[in-house]
């Protein structure tokens, strides 16, 4: 890469890089002297803080750096201002691999020392490479890209690239990154994460084939997610980690509106603390997937919509058909401060969730006082995929199941407990679990071998074969939805739900009657 030795190629506010380390990225904030040090310096407020101050030298401020150890004065000929987007190009796909580049091709022994690995066909692939015109995805991320290059020089050399990945470079201009969108008509996917982008929005074409941009790190706000929504008229997963945004912005509206194929938004690692931000997302017809692992939330809840009449402020009108929420089916909320178990009931109202992460927040933290996955699955009815877990059939039923038996066991000191159970007697009902009687008889201590009874049971189905029968003493009160999961557990019947036939003794096959199903 080519390096500046002259502090006048550099200005303010510019991105650049150490000469030798484009991952150590940083920001321009002065140009000039240093008291008590010879020549001209550039001081640097460096991206990942680690530096030596912030931005003021022997009590004397020159900048202000982002954080304490976030700045420092560097000699221009150990900075660079980076490099064209074809130069890059060429470094990744057409040179010999760098130092850097075969330092990454190792794996690790069981001592955990390096171990070079070669690639089968390595020389079949660099040839294929260095055809750039038959590429279709390109990462040219670290390598210090800044600026566009010439005229025209990358569509001719990439016309049928579809995904572009320019992580960690030195771009910073929008006018920039639509030079080289309108260049390659083909592309679908972009990632500019870690450039630092400029806040205002000018000479960016309409990105007409963008589907996916990923925007993580950035600096991005949704003010100016806002303009980018006008631009990106097919966007169907826009990626937003890492910016620190902690509202939800708009310029004419409480609501946002428009992203008609958005499917999946990410807004993880951000700072957004009140759902009511989240709720102005409720009219994206198109959403699927709602990523929010890692902010501030501590509550939750679908709303309804005089909820969002209320959001509006009456000064604005929305569509009364659209249903709030009606595609979700992914909701990610790992790592929030959710402690509550209405946030948890109130996921059964969204119509088409079937995706919920609640993992390292309170609520689904017995250890601090949450409650554990078996009581999640009964609570939550449509739940197809909890925490990144695949809820079965099996596990639903028996956590349901456990979880009746659980709140029953409350219900007998406190009977008011069943108003913290909204899904309790409808699973009571669906499993056929019968409230525990006492057994009628004289008052006073009886022997346990008086109230058994002596029961018989065989197991037959077209599917599982006819077993051994068992004999087995139960207790006179024992119920049939107690019976049937006894039945379950004696035949390892599985999943299979089992009807019961009642055969009295001496009576031939034939008059059996069926006692419940």
């Amino acid at each position: 890469m080519q390096s500046s030795s002259d502090s006048s190629t550099f200005k303010l506010d510019q991105r650049v890089h150490s000469t030798n380390d484009p991952r150590r990225i940083g920001t321009v904030k002065y140009i000039g002297p240093v008291e008590g040090h010879p020549g001209t310096w550039v001081g640097v407020d460096w991206d990942n803080g680690e530096a030596k101050h912030d931005g003021s030298l022997n009590g004397v401020r020159y900048f202000e750096a982002r954080s304490q150890l976030s700045g420092s004065f560097v000699r221009a000929q150990n900075l660079t201002a980076g490099i064209s987007f074809i130069e890059a190009l060429y470094i990744r796909y057409r040179d010999q691999p760098t130092q850097e580049d075969e330092d990454e091709m190792y794996v690790l022994s069981a001592s955990n020392k390096r171990v070079s690995v070669e690639l089968v066909g390595k020389e079949k692939i660099q040839d294929k490479l260095s055809r750039l015109e038959e590429l279709t995805g390109a990462s040219l991320s670290y390598l210090g890209v800044s600026n566009p290059g010439s005229p025209n020089e990358i569509r001719n050399i990439l016309p049928n690239l579809k995904e572009l990945d320019l992580t960690g470079n030195l771009l910073s201009e929008w006018k920039d990154v639509g030079i080289i969108c309108e260049q390659l008509p083909s592309l679908a996917a972009l990632n500019l994460s870690s450039n630092s982008m400029s806040h205002e929005i000018v000479g960016l074409p309409l990105l007409k084939n963008i589907h996916i941009l990923v925007l993580n790190n950035t600096g991005i706000n949704w003010t100016q997610i806002e303009v980018l929504k006008d631009l990106l008229p097919v966007i169907e997963e826009l990626h937003l980690m890492g910016n620190g945004i902690n509202a939800i912005k708009t310029a004419s509206s409480s609501i946002v509106h428009g992203f008609d194929s958005l499917r999946l938004l990410n807004l993880e690692e951000n700072c957004i603390a009140e759902w009511n931000e989240i709720v102005k997302l409720s009219q994206l017809r198109s959403l699927e997937e709602l990523h929010l692992n890692k902010n501030n939330l501590n509550h939750i809840f679908n709303p309804d919509h005089d909820t969002i009449d209320k959001l509006v402020g009456g000064d604005e009108s929305h569509d009364q058909s659209c249903i709030p929420f009606q595609n979700l089916r992914c909701l990610l909320l790992g790592g929030n401060n959710i402690d509550d178990l209405a946030s948890v009931d109130s996921l059964n109202s969204f119509p088409k969730l079937i995706d919920i992460r609640l993992s390292e927040n309170p609520i689904a933290d017995p250890g601090r006082g949450g409650i554990p996955r078996f009581v999640l699955v009964a609570r939550l009815a449509k739940v197809e995929i909890l925490n990144g877990s695949e809820v079965s059939t099996r596990e639903r039923k028996e956590s349901e199941i456990r979880y009746v038996r659980l709140v029953m066991s409350k219900l007998h000191g406190n009977p008011d407990e069943i108003k913290q159970h909204p899904r309790f007697v409808e699973l009571k009902n669906y499993h056929g679990i019968e409230d525990e009687r006492s057994s009628a008889g004289t008052t006073g201590p009886q022997k346990m071998a008086s109230g058994l009874l002596s029961v018989t049971l065989k197991s037959v189905g077209p599917s599982i074969g006819e077993k051994p029968p068992l004999t087995k003493k139960l207790p006179a009160a024992t119920t049939i939805g107690k019976l049937k999961i006894l039945c379950e557990t004696f035949f390892k019947l599985g999943s299979i739900r089992p009807k019961l036939f009642l055969q009295e003794e001496g009576k031939n096959e034939g008059t059996k009657r069926e006692r419940r199903t």
